[in-house]
């Protein structure tokens, strides 16, 4: 009886041990199968985040949802309810960018921004599209949908196609029609 009992602890013990070292290393396994392949794996609400460069503050993001999908075999953040992002140069100039809806695609740098789309820079151009992307590593904008320019000085230029870089001191545009506002100078002899 004692051998039987002896005998049963050994093969209850083999067992645990057996099953313990099967399950080494499966872990993350286990983990993955928990989140949905297509569900975000984190969420954040109320976001107000500052990115800096050598201290100091760069840009100034806010949205109301954030959904961060890092686990995808693409890894991006998507905002579904919109984003303002300020940027900052380093004189201390500040231009916004707001958008109802957003993706940042994380392998890539490249943001792209939809609905209701509106660019505001320092020096008072306004850009209006319903989709803008914007290429964060070359800080370059680009859209192939309709779009509108503005100036300080009423200046219009309306577009089918717009590709800059951040400054809009180089860009192209296609299919424009435009109003622009030229200063009459008198030269003196």
């Amino acid at each position: 009886m004692i051998r039987t009992k002896t005998y049963i602890l050994y093969l209850v013990t083999a067992f645990a041990v057996t099953l313990c070292f099967s399950c080494k290393g499966k872990g993350e396994e286990i983990r993955k199968m928990r989140i949905k392949s297509d569900a975000a794996i984190a969420e954040g609400t109320g976001i107000n985040l500052k990115y800096t460069d050598s201290g100091k503050v760069t840009a100034h993001l806010k949205t109301p949802l954030l959904k961060d999908f890092s686990n995808a075999s693409f890894p991006y953040n998507e905002f579904p309810e919109g984003v303002e992002v300020t940027f900052i140069d380093d004189e201390g100039k500040e231009s916004i960018i707001t958008s109802k809806y957003a993706i940042q695609y994380k392998n890539t740098n490249l943001i792209d921004l939809r609905e209701d789309v509106t660019l505001f820079t320092s020096d008072s151009v306004t850009l209006n599209a319903q989709q803008l992307y914007w290429d964060q590593s070359n800080n370059w904008i680009f859209t192939d949908q309709p779009y509108t320019l503005t100036t300080a000085d009423g200046s219009r230029n309306d577009g089918d196609l717009f590709d800059s870089n951040k400054d809009f001191t180089n860009f192209v545009s296609l299919n424009n029609v435009s109003k622009q506002y030229v200063k009459e100078t008198t030269e003196e002899q």
